[in-house]
């Protein structure tokens, strides 16, 4: 007893130090969907990363009566648990409960989290695809990454696993349930989820893959309108968003009158790559600002000159499952009033963590700051409203377009100039929006109208010159 005692005291006195000088901090922190180191964009953001090295916090006391209440407990696990176990993994189990009793996004880093930690924001390693977080005791997703085994096979957002392989996923073990979501390729695992608003668990058998995700897609929807799709913000999502738009131009033959960017789905990751993302946006402005109790996490970004679209309308797609990183950038153009938000309230994750390094193979993940919008406001748990709100729905498409009746079918009817000689007018282009898609076909009608407000100003004032 007088053992576990002393390691006790040591632990308090130990962590104390830690915290009132800490080490130097990761410049690509992570909770799971959105890594929190926050050095420069490259483009020229305003701050230097919020490193917690030398911060200082006030002196702390342990209580000697809470410190006799965990060796007593300690001491009766020894003594009377069922199973015999060891020292090591309880003090391990202790040091989870700490963090993860803070909030959901604090964690203990061993070596395969920390492992895990670098393939999520270089974007490849072995698994489903999926997003998860720790809510509550339950394993809730936040998203299927696009093109990835867990999207192809129904994964949503707001589902919770409650099975994996049949065995029950337990809330004093999530640490081990996310773990298992990952293997080798070509191993199958079913997961029994609980659909958003629904009560009965169905199963999902889902096959791993190296997954590698290239987190920027792009296509041309209309002449002269282009789509954007970043499903998570890595290291080279900045960089893979700018050859996308190049690549659309040189489709367009000319520069875009517009263009949709979603971010629906997208669970978050780099804050250095969301920062950038913005900026390619904006000529000025804020973009975020990060305040926590240190010093060093207070932090704040700005634009530079550089738009990619020139001042052309922008319509930013939202929905639940966007997250954190992807806040940040929607926030961003909000606030500056640079875009349109279409869809649902975003997820609403807006604190901080930094990666504090233990030695070389482990370290804590800790929250210290929450983010904020140009406008001042804090994303945390409320999210951003979207400027105009979407439905979830689903559009069909008729297959019988013959049957409509016009002018052309009436007998003898004049010819028209753009008339086949067939008796059918000339199809306009097809646009390529998604046909079941109801917020991508919102979006665009929204950023036509956009743009033909854009232009007629324009031409009036030439005229008036």
């Amino acid at each position: 007893m007088r053992s576990v005692l002393a390691l006790a005291v040591t632990l308090a006195l130990t962590s104390a130090v830690a915290f009132a000088d800490p080490p130097h901090a990761s410049p690509a922190g992570t909770d799971g969907q959105a890594p929190a180191g926050t050095a420069p964009a490259a483009k020229g953001g305003a701050a230097s990363e919020p490193s917690v090295s030398g911060g200082k916090a006030p002196k702390r006391t342990v209580d000697m009566a809470d410190i006799r209440t965990f060796t007593a407990v300690y001491s009766l696990i020894q003594q009377a648990y069922v199973d015999d176990v060891s020292d090591q993994r309880l003090m391990q189990a202790a040091i989870r409960g700490l963090l993860s009793n803070l909030d959901p996004h604090s964690e203990y880093l061993d070596k395969a989290a920390l492992e895990g930690l670098t393939e999520d924001t270089t974007g490849s390693y072995d698994g489903l695809g999926l997003q998860v977080v720790q809510v509550e005791g339950s394993l809730r997703v936040i998203a299927p990454i696009d093109d990835t085994p867990a999207q192809r096979g129904g994964i949503r957002p707001g589902d919770i696993i409650v099975r994996i392989d049949g065995k029950p996923v337990q809330a004093d073990d999530l640490d081990s349930a996310v773990a298992r979501l990952r293997g080798k390729p070509g191993t199958t695992i079913t997961l029994s989820v609980v659909h958003e608003k629904q009560t009965v668990p169905v199963d999902i058998k889902l096959t791993r893959e190296v997954i590698r995700v290239s987190s920027v897609r792009g296509r041309l929807l209309e002449a002269g309108f282009g789509y954007l799709r970043v499903s998570q913000f890595q290291e080279e999502t900045a960089a893979q968003l700018r050859k996308q738009f190049a690549r659309l131009v040189e489709s367009n033959k000319g520069a875009l009158r517009g263009a949709v960017l979603d971010l629906r789905s997208n669970p978050g990751g780099l804050v250095t790559a969301a920062v950038e993302v913005a900026d390619d946006f904006l000529e000025r402005g804020v973009v975020v600002s990060t305040r926590g109790r240190l010093k060093q996490s207070d932090t704040s970004f700005s634009a530079t000159p550089g738009d990619l679209l020139g001042g052309a309308p922008l319509v930013v797609l939202v929905d639940n499952g966007s997250a954190s990183a992807a806040e940040i950038v929607a926030g961003a153009l909000k606030d500056n009033h640079r875009a349109l938000l279409m869809g649902r309230r975003t997820f609403g994750k807006g604190s901080v963590q930094t990666i504090l390094p233990i030695d070389a193979d482990h370290a804590v993940k800790l929250t210290t700051a929450r983010y904020y919008t140009p406008s001042g406001a804090s994303i945390q748990a409320s999210g951003i409203e979207p400027d105009i709100a979407l439905a979830d729905l689903t559009l069909s498409v008729r297959s019988d377009e013959d049957i409509s009746f016009g002018e052309r079918d009436l007998r003898n009817h004049l010819k028209g100039s753009n008339e086949s000689e067939a008796g059918a007018a000339e199809p306009a282009p097809a646009s390529t929006a998604a046909p079941h898609d109801y917020a991508l076909s919102e979006a665009l009608n929204a950023l036509k109208v956009l743009a033909l407000q854009r232009a007629v100003p324009a031409e009036a004032g030439g005229k008036k010159d």
